[in-house]
């Protein structure tokens, strides 16, 4: 009698935990469900689609009269827009996911936490695509970006940076209680990349502090690499690097997504 009590609730234990190993299955379903409910929510769309876009036609018209200001920095902001917006929107929405219930109702399924993190990547990752596609063709095309290096070492760059603003989202959201909160964390984890990233003056010339500290934020590196594309014609050794690294921290922060995930609301 013990011995079958024992096993029945070994299986029933089985049963209830999630599968640990990252499947493709559960993780395009992921995938699949988000995109359905993100087919339904025009707005966040067009703020991950079209805002982007409009502010680079705003800025491109700020700076009418000086078209080289615009050449100069309109690069890096290809890249540091989409990484803005994916990360508000991917915080906010997994969040949702949380204070709604669905999260701890998904997590009881046999759907790991590396299953649910890889789906929203997934997802958002495929939205990051025509994001930085329609970005780039904008910059490029309509707005008269001028740079000397590849289009397509341009895309690569903006998508490798709107798939950090991806997994910059799904991280900091599992620290917010509320959406209040998740945007609260923008001031603390963007703008302090936004200023030390090298837009606004070069590296070397800060302060050695405030250069050591840029040294290793992710977005210094999306900016270095849209600068290597701006200014040469083949990919540069610095270009691989930047890339790399960018790529490699999108990788790190999603796999610390994965692993702070909670899986109950409180």
């Amino acid at each position: 009698m013990s011995s079958t009590t024992t096993t029945t609730g070994q299986a029933h234990h089985h049963a209830q935990t999630p599968s640990r190993a990252l499947s493709a299955a559960r993780t395009t379903a992921t995938a699949a469900r988000v995109l359905r409910q993100l087919r339904h929510d025009p707005r966040t769309i067009a703020l991950m689609l079209l805002v982007p876009c409009l502010m680079l036609v705003l800025l491109r018209y700020v700076f009418d009269s000086s078209p080289r200001t615009f050449d100069n920095i309109g690069a890096s902001l290809l890249g540091i827009f989409p990484l803005i917006t994916m990360f508000l929107v991917t915080s906010i929405a997994t969040l949702r996911e949380r204070t709604s219930g669905t999260l701890e109702r998904l997590l009881a399924l046999p759907l790991g936490k590396g299953d649910l993190i890889a789906g929203y990547a997934l997802a958002f990752g495929a939205l990051a695509i025509v994001q930085s596609a329609l970005a780039t063709g904008l910059a490029l095309w309509l707005l008269d970006l001028d740079v000397t290096g590849s289009p397509w070492l341009l895309l690569l760059v903006a998508l490798l940076d709107a798939l950090l603003g991806t997994a910059l989202g799904l991280f900091v959201s599992a620290f917010a209680a509320s959406e209040f909160q998740a945007v609260q964390f923008m001031p603390a984890v963007i703008f302090p990349q936004l200023l030390l990233c090298g837009l606004f003056t070069a590296r070397a010339n800060m302060h050695p502090v405030l250069e050591a500290v840029s040294d290793v934020l992710p977005m210094s590196y999306a900016v270095d690499g849209m600068n290597e594309v701006l200014h040469h014609t083949d990919m540069t050794a610095t270009f691989l690097r930047d890339v790399l690294i960018v790529a490699g921290c999108a990788v790190l922060v999603l796999g610390l997504g994965a692993a702070t995930l909670r899986r109950r609301t409180a």
